[in-house]
């Protein structure tokens, strides 16, 4: 005999794996005014200006950064072809201490000539950007200015799906504006920052609180006014918002923020596995012998990383960090992306059926825990890599950086220079490897002088860029 759910409401017995929802009946009225009066002082309008390299015919992605730009002449003729034009953008930010810090989206301030600073009471202010971080899209940037409210950091793991939040920025044309929705998920991962980067940091918090374009770098905040997060994206068919927004949860911006304001570059820690994709289907899983666990499957593991040493082992499945569950790969991502090398984690996995937990040392990119200096290579904006022995001797060159891939924010997208190019000088300095050209890069004031080649065609090419 089946017990139905008119049988409990006949009855009044709660079936025994109820999840324990009593309802509504005793919850208090949330109240959203406590919460926008300690945010909105300390949100900011963002506007910078630059003159960038554009195509025509740009294809639209379903997942849209939030900021405004002005984009006359966009779409018009030329055959696809790059032309330099004058734009303005505009985002927001979340002010972070009360001499003038302000943290926002990477893509709101990449490759601005300017920004500008209008807070709340409309006092304008010019920012210095101070570090940003492609890999996570977050930026912080500075005004001279004393005594600012700011927003207090809350814990975006305490989190939960279904609580309220409030979204605030300046969306459109309007001014500052408080809208407000539930945590509709955590742990999403869009792929998105990978237009900025090669390796993306994304386990984002998705909301219903509606946000559009100028929303981007502004506060998500709880109904207590703590920030949980920065607003970076939105799901959208049109560019507008379609009901899906997508935000940084704020365990992973106030440690990029404190490594950026500290050492000029993310200090970023490897856990150094290979995991397989959530977006497997069932049968590449089978192939690869993946079974329907719980946990992240290792499908290979990085020579002399962290894992590694720890004894994991390909075919493991790593269930917790810390004592923290992980439900996707973006769980793992955002747990690791608050971590530094040389920090330790307790790291829970499962062998063979049996759980074991071990002591993880995270090591950087380079398989050891030492500090990473800021480059000013990472300004350029694009995939580099040093020619190879075989390609050279074709050129009938002793040797190159190619620029495999320009991103459409960073120094090289404002210049007359594609993709194909190759690097032989800078600053009348021979390079042979992404490393020299680093070291001429770092040691460099103000503009740099490139010269190249574009295979199959005859003649140097000069570039002149400007770093500042």
């Amino acid at each position: 005999v089946y017990q139905t759910s008119q049988d409990n409401n006949d009855t009044g017995k709660v079936p025994s794996n109820y999840a324990g929802f009593n309802g509504l009946a005793n919850a208090a009225a949330v109240d959203f005014t406590a919460a926008a009066d300690a945010a909105l002082p300390a949100t900011v309008h963002i506007k910078t200006k630059a003159t960038r390299q554009v195509s025509n015919n740009l294809p639209r992605s379903p997942f849209s950064e939030l900021f405004d730009m002005d984009l006359d002449d966009f779409f018009g003729g030329g055959g696809g072809r790059m032309r330099s034009i004058p734009q303005m953008a505009s985002g927001s930010g979340a002010i972070i201490s009360e001499d003038g810090y302000i943290v926002t989206n990477n893509h709101v301030i990449s490759g601005a000539d300017e920004i500008t600073v209008t807070l709340n009471n409309k006092k304008v202010f010019k920012a210095k950007l101070i570090a940003a971080d492609p890999s996570s899209d977050l930026a912080v940037i500075k005004i001279d200015a004393k005594n600012l409210p700011f927003l207090i950091y809350g814990n975006s793991d305490d989190v939960k799906v279904g609580q309220w939040v409030l979204a605030v920025g300046y969306p459109l044309t309007l001014e500052t504006t408080v809208t407000a929705g539930i945590v509709s998920a955590k742990g999403r991962t869009l792929e998105i920052n990978r237009r900025q980067s090669d390796s993306p940091v994304e386990s984002f918090i998705q909301t219903d609180a509606a946000v559009n374009p100028g929303n981007s770098g502004g506060p998500l905040i709880t109904t207590d006014g703590k920030l949980i997060g920065i607003n970076s994206a939105i799901a959208s068919p049109t560019g507008a918002y379609a009901g899906y927004s997508f935000t940084i949860p704020v365990n992973i911006v106030k440690k990029i923020v404190s490594d950026l304001m500290k050492h000029g570059t993310v200090q970023r820690a490897y856990l150094g596995i290979r995991y397989a994709s959530d977006a497997a289907s069932d049968e590449e899983k089978s192939r690869a012998g993946i079974k329907d666990e719980d946990g992240i499957y290792v499908a290979e593991l990085t020579h002399l990383g962290a894992a590694e040493a720890a004894g994991i082992k390909v075919g493991d499945y790593i269930t917790k960090i810390n004592g923290v569950p992980l439900a996707s790969p973006a769980d793992m991502v955002g747990q690791i992306a608050t971590y530094r090398p040389g920090d330790k984690i307790s790291l829970t996995y499962r062998r063979a059926g049996k759980e074991y937990t071990t002591t993880v040392t995270l090591r950087n990119i380079s398989g050891n825990t030492d500090m990473v200096k800021d480059s000013k290579l990472d300004k350029l904006g694009a995939d580099l890599q040093t020619l190879n022995k075989n390609e050279a001797k074709e050129y009938g060159i002793n040797g190159g950086v190619v620029i495999k891939a320009i991103r459409p924010l960073g120094v090289l997208s404002k210049v007359r220079i594609q993709e194909g190019y190759v690097i032989l000088k800078a600053n009348n300095k021979e390079v042979k490897s992404v490393e020299e050209l680093r070291k001429v890069i770092d040691e460099s004031t103000g503009t740099v002088k490139l010269e190249g080649m574009y295979p199959g065609y005859e003649g140097i090419y000069p570039i002149v860029i400007n770093l500042q």
